[in-house]
């Protein structure tokens, strides 16, 4: 028998949201300011307007072409708007998540460019999370909610899903992982079973080719497609480490930034597969390199050591961003696994806030929560 999806269960269940609104109401601290620091964002703005268009193109490092931001910064103001009506029960956040998510279902028909399947991953992962609360949450009706469920149905889980192999050869794999977190979190909203095991299945095989244990041997895994069996082009497509350690990303020694977003759609897939039932974390070595990765990153950011003894290059970018809330909640607050380092880190950036890309407001719904 197929187990039915659980829902809200994209990223963030009824319990958890249940915690963050009573804490919120009591004014208690983290998730006080975090709510203040959301509320105050542009992504919370109720006049704020929409700038929906037909197409999508986006090259690398958008290729001029505003409508990329544009999209990615509307799917988090549907998110944050989403959020903000979970925590205070004000219908005109709700409708405004609705008119956002409305404007572009009225429009959109496809993403085009060298980024597109990135650009894909990145809004579909946030118009996921602020659909499914609307849709489960909302005691308003949505008279277009089948307009918006058939534009990621056609738009967004081919390109996040069917086209990921075509990809990810050569890519940064920080790629693949928000195209699995946007395909995993469709999925749940469609109730699409079948999309949900393969995006998980990629998703398994991508986060041992993406972060190295020692466990591993001298050469990490290759991602799916290509690279296999040869270790001189596998080292070249990590960026050419000096030192191979617990935690090691594929991007460690290209920049810091972009590991954080492979480490938070890798922490956003965990807790929506925990919530449906499918606890990653209770895999050993899903645990180990998630906690390695954070803790080994954590400490470089902290200023603990030099970047050079694993990247060769002592400038080395050790911003990571505001994402370790999930994984440091999950690993260490519900299991007790010990995260000096990540700790460190976490509490230094709280509230963590938004990457304006797809990153959003964590502390408030992950930081010390049980759920």
């Amino acid at each position: 028998m197929i187990q039915e999806f659980i829902h809200p269960g994209v990223y963030v269940n009824t319990a958890q949201l249940d915690f963050v609104r009573a804490k919120v109401h009591a004014r208690e601290e983290p998730w006080y300011a975090a709510y203040q620091q959301m509320a105050a964002s542009e992504f919370a703005d109720l006049t704020r307007p929409s700038s929906p268009v037909p197409e999508v193109a986006c090259g690398s490092g958008d290729a001029g072409n505003p409508a990329c931001g544009w999209e990615r910064r509307d799917a988090l103001a549907a998110y944050t708007q989403a959020l903000c009506w979970s925590v205070t029960g004000d219908r005109s956040r709700a409708r405004k998540a609705v008119e956002i998510m409305d404007s572009w279902s009225a429009e959109l028909i496809g993403h085009t460019g060298s980024n597109a399947p990135l650009q894909a991953g990145w809004a579909g992962a946030s118009w996921a999370r602020a659909a499914e609360l609307i849709r489960h949450t909302s005691p308003d009706s949505w008279p277009r909610l089948d307009r918006f469920t058939r534009m990621l149905r056609s738009v967004y889980l081919p390109m996040v899903l069917h086209h990921a192999p075509e990809y990810t050869k050569t890519y940064n794999g920080n790629w693949e992982l928000a195209m699995m977190e946007a395909a995993c979190s469709i999925a749940v909203f469609l109730d699409d079973r079948p999309s949900y095991a393969m995006a998980m299945d990629i998703f398994r095989r991508r986060v041992r080719a993406y972060i190295y244990l020692r466990a591993d041997g001298p050469t990490p895994h290759p991602p799916i497609s290509g690279w296999a069996g040869n270790h001189a082009r596998i080292m070249q497509y990590w960026h050419h480490p000096v030192r191979l350690e617990n935690g090691v990303s594929q991007e460690t020694c290209r920049d810091f930034g972009h590991v954080g977003y492979g480490i938070d759609s890798i922490s956003h897939v965990a807790e929506t597969a925990r919530i449906q039932g499918d606890d990653l974390y209770a895999d050993p070595d899903f645990r180990d390199r998630l906690r390695h990765a954070l803790g080994l990153h954590c400490k470089y950011a902290n200023g603990v050591g030099s970047i050079e003894e694993i990247t060769g290059d002592a400038d080395t970018d050790v911003r990571l961003g505001p994402v370790t809330e999930p994984g440091y909640n999950a690993l260490h607050g519900r299991l007790g696994v010990p995260m000096d380092q990540t700790g460190i880190y976490t509490a230094r950036y709280r509230p963590q806030g938004t990457n304006r890309i797809f990153v959003a407001w964590e502390t408030l719904t992950n930081a010390l929560n049980p759920h």
